[in-house]
């Protein structure tokens, strides 16, 4: 079972070098239900794996100057001070049991579960549909937009913090709507942003957890892997074109953590 996993982790990185997310989207379900990794340690790993394979995946970028580094302090300051801020004073506070209707009992780790599934649709909504990224009006100022940019980026960070989930199909489309980033830029530019993101909110809290780390560099070295391919991919395949079968496998996830978490 586990080499299905392994197979997972070089997907992990393919979504992200082809269209700059996508990766914490599976890097969760993939720790959780194949390799059976408790929910809040599953978030844990997700933010080393996906910012390790990340960072590695936006070196090229940068050396083809594609990477907007005044974008990444716009998008990536509230959005790393966001995540600081959830791992260490809003997920402590979370109790392990929320409430009980009759025999369920909605623990922690189902809370953050259904709010991770919910993000999984989401992102499948925004991946399936067609020409998803609109243009703002001319006459929205470029100071309007990047605050609007910034104010995405606390969003993303809390549930950066929150579910272990990078963002890439909330910042792609910000960086693309609001800042008018092309789109092989806005990828860069989002790897560097997920990278930031990811690593600071695991050692912001990795210190709560007991962490192998045998098995977090071998899954983390596979995502490299997988980014490396994906990212020499996305110079002959247009990474648009596969977002909507990316989008529909992530859609399936979603609603199978849900009927998993509550009904099965």
């Amino acid at each position: 079972m586990e080499i299905f996993g392994y197979i997972a982790s070089v997907l992990i990185g393919v979504s992200l070098g082809l269209i700059g997310g996508g990766g914490s989207i599976f890097t969760v379900p993939v720790l959780l239900y194949i390799f059976g990794i408790d929910a809040f340690l599953a978030t844990e790993y997700s933010l080393f794996i996906v910012g390790t394979s990340s960072l590695i995946g936006s070196f090229s970028y940068f050396k083809n100057g594609l990477v907007n580094v005044k974008t990444v302090l716009i998008f990536g300051i509230p959005s790393v001070i966001s995540i600081f801020l959830t791992r260490n004073f809003v997920l402590p506070f979370i109790p392990d049991s929320i409430f009980r209707i009759g025999s369920f009992v909605m623990t922690k780790n189902i809370f953050l579960l259904l709010i991770f599934a919910g993000l999984m649709i989401i992102a499948s909504y925004k991946m399936i549909r067609k020409n998803n990224l609109i243009e703002i009006k001319t006459n929205s100022s470029q100071k309007n937009n990047a605050f609007l940019a910034a104010v995405e980026g606390s969003v993303v960070g809390f549930l950066t913090g929150l579910v272990g989930a990078g963002g890439g199909f909330m910042i792609i489309p910000a960086l693309v709507n609001f800042l008018k980033i092309p789109m092989k830029v806005a990828i860069g530019t989002s790897l560097v942003i997920i990278s930031l993101n990811s690593l600071i909110g695991f050692f912001s809290s990795v210190n709560h957890v007991k962490v192998d780390w045998n098995f977090l560099l071998s899954l983390s070295f596979i995502a490299i892997i997988g980014i490396i391919i994906g990212t020499q991919l996305s110079k002959k395949i247009n990474g648009e074109k596969l977002k909507p079968i990316f989008g529909w496998f992530i859609l399936i996830m979603g609603i199978y953590i849900i009927l998993k978490e509550i009904v099965i």
